[in-house]
């Protein structure tokens, strides 16, 4: 497994940017997927965005397409998600999770989570 650990939230206004960062440990981090997840208060945690081992597949929940974009520095051991046009209903912890499963949306196929980064959208 790995260890992951999340930065780069805060507090925006609604139509800012922010940009994730999730930065892994260990010397296998090319062989893992690598999805975002976030969860607001009182909801279930929800899927946000994948990126394949080379990152040369993604995917996004419908909500953030065409406003989030992740990616994937290997050499960097780091997965990255733009947020632009931030909305309220972004608001959230968000966590970044390594797995083997590319294209699953489920959280019990992640192994390794990281302890999340908090964002904040104010209208």
């Amino acid at each position: 497994q790995v260890q992951l650990v999340e930065s780069g939230g805060g507090l925006v206004q609604a139509g800012n940017s922010l940009r994730l960062s999730c930065a892994a440990s260990g010397r296998t981090f090319y062989s893992y997927v690598v999805n975002w997840f976030r969860q607001a208060p009182g909801k279930e945690r929800e899927f946000v965005a994948a990126i394949s081992w080379s990152g040369n597949m993604t995917s996004y929940a419908d909500s953030v397409k065409g406003r989030f974009t992740i990616s994937r520095d290997n050499a960097k051991n780091t997965v990255y998600l733009q947020m632009n046009s931030l909305k309220p209903e972004d608001t959230a912890v968000y966590y970044c999770a390594a797995g083997q499963a590319y294209g699953s949306r489920w959280a019990a196929d992640f192994g390794s989570w990281g302890q999340g980064t908090q964002v904040t959208v104010s209208s």
